[in-house]
């Protein structure tokens, strides 16, 4: 087997089954397999997907065991020397997938990705550099975030990402939507780390892979990816990327980084940004009475954000203890 692609399912089946249309409608001249893991959607996912693609493997979990479980499932049933992470709101262009997975057969690299668009064309985020200590988490931070990326530009500092690859780009670590590796590099960095339940594993398995050999974007090569469908259902949240940080699916970002930073970058560095983290609440009630004041709005208009905020900020450190000492613990919100 040359290659398996896995896609995860979670009460999303109408995604899937487009995933699934451009896969399966398209030539190809490789062998493939496709695994569609269900994170107990407990719907007709299976019967929908199964009776319009009956080459799919079904593999079922008895709970919603969120990415790098789910994932880590399907890598241990597979058979292709390359396996391919696949997000359920993706469609493959020009069969990108093989052509994605040519380049790297014949390259040195370990693992690749490729340009990820909007539904409108424009490009999305697809490929990242590491940031000394993850500093780059903090720049969701309201008002602090702003001043931490204007100096960023002042002091001419690297990006943390390429906006728009077009053609071969050497990276630090790829967007899990769509994440291409070697098996015989996952054999010798090992599986998605199951502390996480969603967001931030890529970036930490990355990290491993990355010592096993170079990670890219082959940025000649695109998917649609119809950014955060699947998780702001389950959240019952809203927007793309990961700047909101004031409802559940906040909540549950800034966990799981937290999380990455402590296993990626140590201890001290994450106790550095929880402070950090820990002074935004009170400021954000400050600067955003003092910003609306003096824009003559009304003052508090921003506090429930800010309250939301807290909160949030107050689970983490509930969690903090356990971060630290770093520990095996299933860090999952929802």
């Amino acid at each position: 087997m040359d290659l398996s692609i896995i896609i995860i399912n979670y009460k999303t089946p109408r995604l899937v089954l487009d995933c699934l249309s451009t896969i399966f409608n398209t030539n190809w001249n490789i062998n493939f397999e496709v695994f569609v893991i269900d994170n107990a959607s407990n719907d007709n996912s299976e019967a929908l997907v199964l009776g319009q693609f009956p080459a799919v493997k079904w593999i079922q979990m008895a709970y919603n065991s969120g990415f790098a479980r789910a994932n880590n499932e399907g890598i241990r049933g597979s058979s292709g020397r390359t396996v391919l992470l696949l997000n359920s709101d993706t469609l493959n262009i020009n069969n990108a997938i093989e052509n994605c997975f040519s380049e790297l057969e014949k390259s040195s690299f370990v693992a690749c990705g490729v340009q990820l668009l909007n539904e409108d064309g424009s490009p999305q985020i697809s490929g990242n550099y590491i940031v000394k200590g993850g500093l780059n988490n903090l720049l969701p931070l309201p008002y602090m975030g702003s001043v931490i990326k204007w100096l960023g530009n002042t002091l001419n500092s690297k990006k943390p990402n390429i906006p728009n690859a077009t053609s071969e780009v050497e990276v630090d670590w790829i967007n899990g939507a769509f994440l291409m590796v070697k098996r015989d590099a996952i054999d010798k960095a090992g599986l998605l780390d199951e502390d996480f339940f969603l967001y931030a594993e890529e970036a930490e398995w990355c990290s491993r892979l990355k010592k096993q050999g170079k990670l890219c974007i082959y940025g000649q090569f695109n998917i649609i990816h119809l950014q955060g469908e699947t998780a702001n259902e389950t959240f019952g949240s809203s927007g793309k990327g990961y700047y909101n940080l004031y409802d559940k699916k906040g909540l549950q970002i800034m966990l799981s980084s937290f999380v990455r930073i402590r296993k990626e970058f140590g201890a001290g560095w994450f106790c550095f940004q929880l402070g950090i983290y820990a002074l935004a609440a009170p400021l954000l009630f400050i600067l955003s009475f003092i910003d609306n004041l003096l824009h003559l709005q009304n003052p508090f208009r921003n506090f429930g954000t800010a309250w939301n905020f807290s909160l949030n900020m107050l689970t983490i450190l509930r969690f903090s203890r356990r971060i630290f000492l770093n520990n095996p613990f299933f860090y999952k919100i929802l």
